[in-house]
């Protein structure tokens, strides 16, 4: 008989990592779901392993902050303890932190994005490998943001930190590229209470359920695509990647000549360009509303 897959979901308490959690669980996985515990709250992640169990899926939870003392080795332990292995890793815990330009961030308000988003993801990393490679498809899903991709004002910290993750995959994916182990990116557009904090409306066209199906087709045996960034929201989906245009040269460059054809350098065919993660986003969103019509 085969052994049940296995899953680890972090920061699955709510939003997007509860909506991958419960794809993950009723796609047939174990599914260890993690989220941070609040002094004199409910446990987030309890009430979601429950609701699993409840529906007849296998589940079960863990309570620590991804970014504490240890935290790493404990969590992935907890999950290959409970579950004898390890086959999926869903990495979706973040912060998108204050929200203020370049020039008044301080410090210490970049370094606590970038110890969450960035250093907590690396140490789970360096955890969970040899499990995932012991397994026989093992499959690491990182969650970006197109901020990664294209920047956004007011949030240079969270922008740096998922563009940092999305560099920091690409590269897992083509050391891990000779191995059975796959890696990829998905840059979800939801309505969360992260995005609310953000200022946006919450718009049900946008629940997170409806960025789950790629999240768990990439975790899949059968996804064999790596080293890719993938864009979902509202039922729709699109991969995403940096283009390079033809460009040109002469052997006597100079700074006149290249001003005088920087238009013809930089021309990109077909590829598309955004200013920011505002305008990807209201493109990507006018083609989401359109997809029953097509």
């Amino acid at each position: 008989m085969k052994k049940q897959r296995t899953a680890l979901v972090t920061g699955a308490g709510k939003g997007l990592g509860a909506a991958f959690a419960r794809g993950i669980a009723a796609d047939g996985s174990a599914v260890m779901v993690n989220n941070r515990s609040h002094e004199g709250q409910p446990s987030s992640a309890k009430n979601i392993a429950d609701s699993l169990i409840a529906q007849g899926f296998t589940a079960s939870h863990d309570d620590h902050a991804v970014d504490g003392k240890g935290a790493a080795d404990a969590i992935i332990g907890h999950a290959v303890a409970t579950w004898d292995g390890l086959d999926i890793l869903v990495l979706n815990a973040g912060i998108t932190g204050p929200a203020a330009k370049v020039g008044t961030l301080t410090d210490a308000d970049i370094r606590a994005v970038m110890e969450i988003n960035f250093h907590a993801n690396t140490a789970l990393i360096d955890a969970a490998l040899p499990h995932l490679m012991a397994s026989t498809a093992g499959r690491i899903l990182f969650i970006a943001s197109s901020a990664g991709l294209y920047g956004v004002r007011g949030r240079a910290s969270y922008a740096a930190s998922k563009g940092a993750l999305i560099a920091y995959a690409r590269t897992l994916a083509d050391e891990l590229s000779r191995t059975s182990v796959r890696v990829n990116i998905l840059a979800p557009y939801a309505a969360t209470n992260m995005t609310a904090a953000q200022g946006e409306a919450l718009n049900e066209a946008l629940h997170p359920d409806k960025a789950t199906a790629a999240a768990v087709w990439l975790t899949r045996p059968e996804c064999q695509r790596t080293g890719e960034t993938w864009i979902a929201g509202g039922n729709y989906f699109c991969r995403a990647t940096a283009i390079e245009g033809e460009g040109g040269g002469t052997p006597d460059a100079t700074a006149d000549w290249f001003g005088e054809n920087v238009e013809r350098l930089s021309a990109m065919g077909n590829g598309q360009e955004h200013s920011g993660a505002e305008a990807a986003f209201a493109d990507f969103f006018n083609r989401a509303k359109n997809i029953s019509k097509e």
